[in-house]
C-alpha cells in the first residue's frame, strides 16, 4: 500500500530536519558545550515540538522548567535549590503576566469581535458594497476587499473573515465569472488585514511582549494598514484593466437594486432624482396612497448628510475661530527674595538680623532653652511692629485683560477644507438617485454601524481619552448593541461568544505565561547573550540588520502562528534593537506586515486552509496558493516602503504622542 504525503507535510518534515540537523551540528562541532548553546539547543527544541503538533503553551513551560532547572543545578545548586529556586520562577512569570495591565484588553476586544460576527453584518455589508462600487472595474473584489477590511477591524479573527467571506463571496465572484486565483487571492489578504489594522490582538501581544505604548502603536498602524489595502484594492482594479476576463464587469441584471413599493406609487423611478421626487411627493397629490410620515422619513435619510456636514462645519468652525485669552502677568511680582527685604522697610515683614557668623543659636541662659524675651510670652519678631497697622503688599490680580480679542478670522486650511466638502455634498446630492438612495441605505444600516464602532473604539484610544482596556470595554458593549439592534442578540449567541472568548483569552495568557518562564530560562543559560554577540560579530549595518530579522520571522511565519513567533522570538529581538538604532515602535509595524505575509506564505499558510473548508470542491488547494503569491508580492512591497518613508507608521505617534 502506497502512502502519499502531502508537500506542505514534506515541507515541515523537511524544516525539522534542517533545525535538528543545525542544533547537531552545534553539538558535534563545539569543543566546550557552555549554558549558551545548551540555551540555542533548548530553542531548536521547542520550535521542532510545536511543529511535531504538541500544544505550545505547555511546550515552552515544560522545556523552560527543565532547563531552568538545568541552569541552577549547573551553577552549583543542589538539587533541592535548584528544584526550589525552579518553582519560585515559574511562580514570579506567572504573577508578572496576571499583574500586566494590557492583556485586560484582550479578552474583551475579542468578545467584541465574536459578537459582531454573530450579528450576521457581513452578509448586508458586502451587498451594499458590491452594489455602491458597481461601475468600478473589479467591482466584486474592491468590495470583498473593502469588507474584509472592515469586518476584519471590527473582529480581527483572521479564520473568521475568511471562512464568512469564503461562504458569501466567493461563489458569487465565481458565478460572475471571476478567475478561481484573484478570487482566492482577494479573500485570503483581505480576510489577514484584521492582525494589522487596529485594534489588533497582535499588536497588544507585541507592545505587552516589547514593552511598547499599544496606544502608540495603534496609531502607528493605522496608515500602514490602510496603504496595504489601498494597494490590494489597486491591484485588483489594475488585474481588471489588463485582464477584463479574470474580473469582468457586473451585467445590468446585476446592478438593479428593487425599489420599495412605497416610492413605486408615488412615481418613482430607479433613474429619477430622489430629492426632487421626494419634494414634489410631498407637495402633489401622488402621495395619496402613501403616509406623509413615511415620505418625510425618506427626506430625513436624504438630508442627514446635509445636516451632519452643518453640524461639523459649524463646530469646526468655533474650533478654529476661538482664541483662548492669555493672562497678563506683568503685574506679577517674584516672591521672596529682594522683594521682600525691600518691604521691610515700609511696615512688612522682614528677615530677622543675621549676625557676621551666620545663622546662630538663640541665645540661652545656663538653664538651658528658653522662651525668647517677652512681656506676655509670644510676640512679634523684630521689624514686624508695624505689621498690625500696616499690611505687606500682596501680589494682586491682574487686571483681566477685557479688550483682548476673543475670536480671530478662521485660517485658510478651514476655508479649503469646507469648499471640498460643499462641492462632495454637491455631487452627491446631483448623483443620488432613487436607486442610489436605497444603496446608501442599505450603507446606513450596515456600513456606517461598524464605522461608528471603529472610529469611536479607536478614536478614543488614539485621542487619549481612554485606555486600550477601556476602549475595548465600550467596543463589547457596542458589539452587545449592534448585535440587539440586527435581533441577534439571544442567550445562545451570547454563550457560545462567552466560550470562544475564555477559550482564545486562555490561549493567549497560558501563551504568556510559558513564553515568560521559557525566556527566563533562555537568560539564565545565557542564550541572548551568545545570540547577540553573534549579531554584533557580524558588523551588519541597520539595514542589513533588519533584512535579518525581517528574513528570519518571514521563514519563521511558515511553521508557526503570530503568536508563538512574537512570545517566543521578540524577546530575542528586541534587546538587539538599541546596539543598530532600531525604534521598538517601528520594528514593531514592520513585524505586523511581515506576519502579514507569512499567513499567506505557502506550504503552509493558514488563510488558505481556512479557505479550503468553504470553497467549491473544484477549487484545488493549488489554485488558492497560486491565488495568494501576488498579494504576499504586494506586502512585500508594503513593507519596503514602510522602511522607505518611515513616517508612514511614526508620523501619526509623533503628532499626536510627542
Amino acid at each position: 500500500m502506497k502512502i502519499q504525503i502531502r508537500r506542505e507535510l514534506w515541507f515541515g518534515f523537511g524544516l525539522m530536519a534542517l533545525i535538528g540537523l543545525a542544533a547537531l551540528t552545534m553539538v558535534v562541532r563545539t569543543d566546550v558545550m557552555t549554558n549558551g548553546h545548551y540555551g540555542l539547543l533548548m530553542l531548536s527544541l521547542v520550535v521542532v515540538a510545536i511543529m511535531l503538533g504538541f500544544p505550545t503553551a505547555f511546550t515552552l513551560m515544560g522545556m523552560g522548567m527543565l532547563f531552568a532547572f538545568f541552569a541552577y543545578h549547573s551553577g552549583g545548586q543542589t538539587a533541592g535549590g535548584a528544584v526550589t529556586q525552579t518553582l519560585n520562577l515559574m511562580v514570579q512569570r506567572a504573577y508578572s503576566v496576571m499583574s500586566n495591565d494590557v492583556l485586560i484588553s484582550i479578552p474583551l476586544f475579542v468578545f467584541m469581535g465574536y459578537l459582531v460576527e454573530r450579528a450576521n453584518l457581513i452578509e448586508k455589508l458586502f451587498k451594499s458594497l458590491h452594489l455602491a462600487l458597481a461601475r468600478v472595474p473589479g467591482s466584486l473584489g474592491v468590495a470583498t476587499l473593502v469588507t474584509c477590511a472592515v469586518f476584519a477591524t471590527a473582529t480581527g479573527i483572521v479564520g473568521a473573515v475568511v471562512t464568512l467571506m469564503g461562504l458569501l463571496a466567493m461563489p458569487q465572484m465565481l458565478r460572475a465569472g471571476y478567475d478561481v486565483r484573484l478570487t482566492a487571492g482577494t479573500i485570503t489578504a483581505g480576510g489577514c488585514l484584521g492582525i494589522l489594522i487596529p485594534p489588533s490582538v497582535l499588536l497588544i501581544v507585541y507592545g505587552a511582549t516589547a514593552g511598547v505604548s499599544v496606544v502608540q502603536l495603534y496609531a502607528g498602524a493605522f496608515f500602514p494598514g490602510i496603504m496595504l489595502a489601498g494597494l490590494y484594492i489597486l491591484y485588483v482594479i489594475l488585474m481588471a484593466k489588463i485582464r477584463p476576463d479574470w474580473a469582468p464587469p457586473l451585467s445590468a441584471e446585476q446592478r438593479v437594486v428593487p425599489l420599495p413599493a412605497e416610492l413605486l406609487r408615488v412615481g418613482a423611478r430607479a433613474s429619477g432624482w430622489a430629492l426632487s421626487g421626494l419634494l414634489q411627493a410631498l407637495k402633489g397629490r401622488r402621495n395619496a396612497d402613501v403616509s406623509t410620515a413615511y415620505l418625510l422619513k425618506q427626506m430625513g435619510v436624504v438630508l442627514a448628510p446635509l445636516a451632519l456636514f452643518t453640524a461639523v462645519s459649524l463646530w469646526s468652525y468655533g474650533a478654529a475661530t476661538t482664541v483662548t485669552p492669555e493672562e497678563n502677568v506683568a503685574g506679577l511680582q517674584q516672591m521672596g527674595g529682594a522683594a521682600v527685604t525691600d518691604t521691610a522697610t515700609e511696615g512688612g515683614l522682614a528677615e530677622p538680623p543675621a549676625e557676621e557668623g551666620g545663622l546662630q543659636e538663640p541665645p540661652t541662659t545656663a538653664g538651658g532653652l528658653q522662651e525668647p524675651p517677652g512681656t506676655d510670652g509670644l510676640s512679634e519678631p523684630p521689624g514686624a511692629t508695624a505689621s498690625t497697622t500696616s499690611v505687606a503688599p500682596a501680589v494682586t490680580e491682574p487686571p483681566l485683560a477685557t479688550d483682548a480679542a476673543t475670536t480671530r478670522d478662521a485660517p485658510m486650511g478651514y476655508w479649503i477644507g469646507l469648499g471640498v466638502g460643499a462641492l462632495a455634498l454637491a455631487l452627491f446630492y446631483a448623483l443620488l438617485s432613487f436607486a442610489r438612495l436605497e444603496i446608501f441605505k442599505m450603507l446606513l444600516s450596515s456600513f456606517f454601524p461598524l464605522l461608528v464602532l471603529i472610529l469611536a473604539v479607536l478614536g478614543s484610544i488614539v485621542m487619549g481619552l481612554a485606555t486600550p482596556t477601556e476602549a475595548a470595554a465600550v467596543g463589547a458593549l457596542g458589539g452587545f448593541l449592534l448585535a440587539a439592534a440586527y435581533r441577534q442578540l439571544n442567550l445562545t449567541m451570547v454563550k457560545e461568544s462567552v466560550y470562544l472568548t475564555a477559550k482564545t483569552s486562555a490561549m493567549v495568557c497560558w501563551l504568556f505565561v510559558g513564553s515568560a518562564i521559557f525566556s527566563a530560562a533562555f537568560a539564565l543559560l545565557g542564550g541572548q547573550e551568545l545570540i547577540e554577540q553573534w549579531v554584533l560579530g557580524m558588523n551588519l549595518t541597520k539595514t542589513e540588520f533588519l533584512i535579518l530579522s525581517q528574513v528570519i520571522i518571514f521563514i519563521l511565519g511558515w511553521p508557526l502562528e503570530w503568536t508563538e513567533i512574537i512570545v517566543i522570538f521578540m524577546p530575542i529581538f528586541i534587546p538587539l534593537l538599541d546596539n543598530f538604532g532600531v525604534d521598538p515602535l517601528f520594528f514593531g509595524l514592520l513585524v505586523a506586515l511581515n506576519l502579514q505575509t507569512a499567513f499567506l506564505s505557502p506550504p503552509v499558510a493558514m488563510s488558505a486552509f481556512y479557505l479550503k473548508g468553504v470553497a467549491p470542491k473544484h477549487v484545488t488547494l493549488n489554485q488558492i496558493f497560486a491565488g495568494m503569491l501576488p498579494f504576499m508580492g504586494i506586502q512585500v512591497l508594503a513593507i519596503v516602503l514602510l522602511y522607505m518613508f518611515p513616517a508612514i507608521g511614526l508620523w501619526l505617534p509623533e503628532v499626536l504622542y510627542k
